[in-house]
């Protein structure tokens, strides 16, 4: 059936993304059982951060995720490579899917980058959220195993998977809040005036839900239809995927980073803001967060209304400042994708967006 290059594609590792293959080859001959070469190294489409390749042999292939080469200079704490990999492994037997974790190299020496290996997946990954191809009953499947599965992750008992260490402690949107904004300031191109406004109002205005720092689970950070993949032909996660900006945090912040798609239009970011929902077979945003405080425990929904304002103009403006990065990103010439010109440009649209949702809370 279809697989991952089938849906995002594969291309030549070529330029800055070129590798030594056969540095690489000594190394996964070392590190990874049952690996025999020759080695074909080619490089997947999507992506914006973490450069990701597909390592084909003739017995099987296999995914490396790695930093960005040599020449890119990196923001601070970004392509923490090492920390997808402890998370992924640390969720190994749980409800929540993941690729199997093959290897970690930390060792720039060998390719010039720090990269990990996991296994190859066979599946599909859907990447808009209206889901065009499918029937009604298809698209209510598949919003109800994305809502199984995010719940699934806010409820794993972090502490017993090996991962207390795995964000820091204390009140995770004022530090967020200020990873953010420095982030974006760091990667400012052309000042965005409703930035300087959020980066005010977010921390004077956060609601008891957000600092009641009793909730603390593992936040994916990314969690979207396009980073989950699905079973071939089942409506079953197999693998979520681009662990990359996941930490300890705030479960409520994760969950209404996925709820964005809600609000976002269609021809923005693929989203299913003014879509006819019911003709679509995809639940209401009310009738999705009321499942998802069904099945953890964590929130009350009605509660929640009150405080979602602030929660959706949070993560539009987290969202605003890693497009601008990626803008940066463009400007410097290390962005690793095709898209990541088209992405950058909606970093002004996003936070627009988010000040008019700061605007109403």
């Amino acid at each position: 059936m279809s697989n991952f290059d089938h849906f995002i594609g594969t291309r030549p590792a070529t330029g800055q993304h070129a590798l030594d293959t056969d540095a690489l080859t000594a190394w996964l001959d070392q590190h990874v059982p049952g690996f025999a070469g020759p080695l074909t190294v080619e490089m997947f489409k999507g992506g914006q951060s973490n450069p990701t390749y597909k390592l084909v042999t003739p017995g099987r292939s296999y995914v490396m995720r790695s930093k960005p080469g040599p020449v890119a200079k990196l923001l601070p704490s970004a392509h923490a490579i090492e920390r997808e990999y402890a998370v992924m492994r640390g969720l190994a037997g749980t409800q929540v899917p993941v690729p199997q974790m093959l290897a970690l190299c930390e060792d720039e020496s060998v390719i010039g980058r720090a990269f990990y290996i996991m296994e190859f997946m066979q599946g599909r990954v859907l990447w808009d959220q209206s889901l065009p191809d499918m029937q009604p009953a298809e698209r209510a499947a598949i919003y109800d195993e994305m809502n199984r599965v995010i719940a699934a992750l806010h409820k794993v008992d972090f502490t017993a998977q090996g991962l207390a260490s795995y964000g820091k402690p204390g009140n995770y949107f004022e530090r967020q809040i200020g990873r953010w904004s420095k982030q974006y300031q760091a990667s400012i191109t052309q000042p965005i005036h409703e930035m300087d406004k959020l980066m005010e109002w977010l921390p004077a205005h956060m609601p008891a839900s957000a600092r009641d720092e009793s909730h603390v689970s593992i936040v994916h950070g990314d969690y979207r239809l396009d980073n989950l993949m699905f079973h071939p032909t089942e409506p079953r996660v197999i693998a979520v995927l681009d662990w990359e900006l996941s930490t300890l945090g705030h479960p409520l912040g994760d969950f209404a980073y996925h709820c964005m798609a809600w609000h976002v239009p269609h021809e923005l970011s693929r989203g299913i803001g003014g879509l006819d929902l019911p003709a679509l077979g995809i639940p209401s945003e009310r009738e999705y967060i009321e499942r998802y405080c069904r099945r953890t425990g964590i929130a009350d929904a009605d509660a929640l209304a009150a405080d979602w304002n602030f929660y959706l103009a949070y993560n539009m403006f987290r969202i605003a400042a890693i497009l601008q990065g990626i803008a940066k990103r463009v400007e410097a010439g290390t962005a690793s994708s095709a898209q990541a010109r088209a992405a950058g440009a909606t970093a002004r649209p996003m936070a627009e967006l988010a000040w008019s949702f700061a605007q109403r809370s």
